[in-house]
């Protein structure tokens, strides 16, 4: 069973995603801000990461960047999930080493989808 990071500062979308995920059979954890996420996923090791961008202190962009560089994390796929849509946003996120993005709200067939795909290229 893989296991998922949300690092996400919504309660809300961290629910509504841990549900979405949960009943598919994944297991998850959360964070609440950047620089969390970048602490538990050295500390638990995720099959894969789903990181907000506008986050208090260190943003998505900044932790998918710090994870896809460090040696120990770099492996972990990271899938942005913001409700920033636009191109540029995207670009930005893939150049900082997530393998995909998502614009919220996101549906538990987009989720589960591109989750799984990540895990199967990841």
């Amino acid at each position: 069973m893989a296991l998922i990071l949300i690092v996400d500062d919504s309660p809300t979308e961290v629910f509504q995603m841990r549900r979405m995920l949960e009943n598919h059979g994944f297991e998850t954890e959360a964070a609440a801000d950047g620089a969390e996420g970048i602490r538990k996923a050295r500390e638990i090791r995720p099959d894969l990461i789903l990181m907000d961008i506008v986050m208090p202190g260190v943003d998505g962009f900044r932790a998918t960047r710090t994870l896809a560089n460090d040696p120990a994390t770099r492996s972990i796929p990271v899938i942005m999930v913001s409700s920033k849509g636009q191109e540029t946003d995207r670009i930005w996120g893939m150049r900082q080493g997530a393998v995909d993005y998502l614009v919220k709200p996101v549906t538990p067939a987009q989720l589960v989808e591109k989750a799984q795909a990540a895990l199967l290229t990841g």
